[in-house]
């Protein structure tokens, strides 16, 4: 089998050295391209670091993003036009954004994840559950917990375990939003869904999900203690995406959860 040409953008922030180190170790892939924003003059693997343009990714099978939103519409863009497949592990898109994503996985195969994990990924097939199962007699709230460098909040995950809950509802996601805070001690339920992110220290990430009825709490929750998680994860949805046709698809299509 022929190895995946693998472009990674973001070379240079956490992900993308992680998505290397991953990479490297996974026969599967070479790395034909990395990126990174600004002018930089640097080699890594032998390999220029390069700014996103069709030139640079001319060359690969699958484009691998983990940066920020305004960052992946411009990946996106290129993407489109050169049918090349993406995974975006980007998060703090907004409603727009999101309509653009979609619009162009019309034109190419792309995978969306808030968070690559498989864990994290049942954790939301549960939650979606529980929210079903528990009725609208249950408040809940989700709570996140990342390191200090994370600028956006609450964090992609937090988001996809929001809306796992208003799909159990089967209710709109933006409907059932309610308030997000910031580094709080203790935060309310709510009838919508409350969030309360914190950022402290080199926490990779910690989600939990409640639901009370006033008289009972439901918990659920993930924890993840190594980076490496996620890239595989990445490697592994690049992999899956090769065999899909244009369409907009989910970790929770890789994972075949019904």
């Amino acid at each position: 089998m022929k190895k995946i040409k693998l472009a990674i953008t973001g070379c240079l922030g956490r992900m993308g050295k992680q998505l290397i180190k991953s990479s490297q170790n996974n026969k599967d892939f070479k790395i034909v391209c990395l990126t990174e924003s600004g002018n930089i003059s640097k080699k890594i693997l032998g390999i220029e670091v390069e700014q996103n343009t069709i030139n640079t990714f001319k060359k690969s099978n699958v484009i691998i993003d983990f940066t920020v939103p305004r960052c992946t519409l411009q990946v996106l863009k290129i993407a489109s036009k050169l049918k090349k497949r993406v995974v975006i592990g980007t998060t703090g898109f907004s409603k727009k954004e999101e309509a653009l994503i979609k619009k162009y996985s019309r034109k190419i195969p792309i995978l969306k994840a808030g968070n690559m994990s498989l864990g994290v990924n049942l954790l939301m097939y549960l939650t979606e559950i529980a929210s079903k199962s528990l009725g609208n007699n249950f408040l809940s709230k989700v709570y996140e917990v990342h390191h200090k460098h994370k600028k956006d909040y609450p964090s992609g995950t937090a988001l996809m375990l929001g809306k796992g809950i208003a799909d159990g509802k089967n209710k709109n996601f933006y409907s059932l939003f309610g308030k997000k805070y910031l580094n709080k001690r203790i935060f309310p339920y709510g009838k919508k869904i409350n969030f309360n992110s914190i950022r402290r220290g080199s926490v990779i990430g910690e989600h939990e999900v409640k639901f009370s009825s006033g008289k009972e709490i439901v918990t659920l929750n993930h924890e993840s203690f190594d980076r490496a998680l996620y890239s595989e994860g990445a490697l592994t949805a690049s992999k899956w995406l090769m065999r899909k046709k244009p369409g907009l698809y989910s970790m929770r299509d890789l994972l075949n959860f019904k």
